[in-house]
């Protein structure tokens, strides 16, 4: 067994092999998108901006995004992708079932708790469906990429393609999420977002370039999308 892969088995005579770069990121991405998703609900000041804690981690996922498809292709990033919103859901149900539940005499933070938890239907929608299609929307354009561009100027391939994403992003969650505030504030609110979060990106391309380097050469993989379905429902090829 080599020292970055774990062996196990899927069927008799099949043997599976799993890279522990690749489960780690895994993790930290779906750790990342749950993470922001809670710190949403804290509001900050930035000088005249008022911003969302969410802001500080959220972009973490579209460069890990970047990393997997570099390293590992489009349909790695697929997989991950999807468990990243089974993941959300998930935490989002157990959530409101939680909150149900009733509280203990002695305990006075229901209120808080609910301030936290309770998320109108229709942001919690807004906020699955765009991660969905902005980080498909990532890994489709770094794939294309890197294939046009024969895998060079990965630094160009990650802000672009995180420019897609991002915009995708946004173009899908504040108009559900936040219908009714405005044509003119919500465009503002949208291109906010997509500039910090690509700004944020491009501060942290220089560890995201050390990271993808040193996982190439753990790996001895750099994988090129060729002839591959983009499919984003086809979850099991991979």
């Amino acid at each position: 067994m080599q020292k970055d892969q774990l062996q196990g088995r899927t069927g008799p005579g099949q043997r599976v092999m799993l890279s522990v770069p690749f489960v780690l990121m895994a993790i930290v991405f779906n750790v990342c998108l749950i993470a922001s998703n809670l710190f949403e609900t804290k509001v900050f000041s930035a000088g005249p901006l008022s911003l969302t804690g969410g802001v500080l981690i959220f972009p973490v996922s579209y460069i890990i995004n970047d990393c997997i498809v570099e390293v590992w292709g489009y349909r790695k990033a697929r997989l991950v992708i999807w468990t990243g919103f089974a993941m959300n859901f998930f935490v989002v149900a157990m959530a409101q079932i939680v909150r149900l539940l009733p509280a203990a005499a002695f305990w006075d933070g229901g209120e808080h708790f609910d301030y936290i938890f309770a998320l109108a239907p229709r942001v919690t929608l807004a906020s699955l469906l765009a991660f969905l299609a902005g980080s498909t929307v990532n890994a489709f354009v770094m794939s294309k990429m890197k294939v046009a561009s024969n895998g060079r100027r990965f630094s160009v391939r990650a802000v672009v393609s995180s420019i897609f994403g991002e915009t995708v992003d946004s173009l899908i969650f504040f108009p559900i999420a936040f219908w009714g505030i405005g044509l003119k504030n919500m465009l503002g609110l949208m291109l906010l977002q997509i500039v910090l979060k690509t700004a944020y990106e491009v501060v942290i391309l220089p560890v995201t370039n050390i990271v993808v380097r040193a996982v190439k050469r753990y790996e001895g993989t750099d994988t090129f999308d060729s002839g591959i379905s983009y499919n984003p429902f086809r979850i099991t090829d991979i």
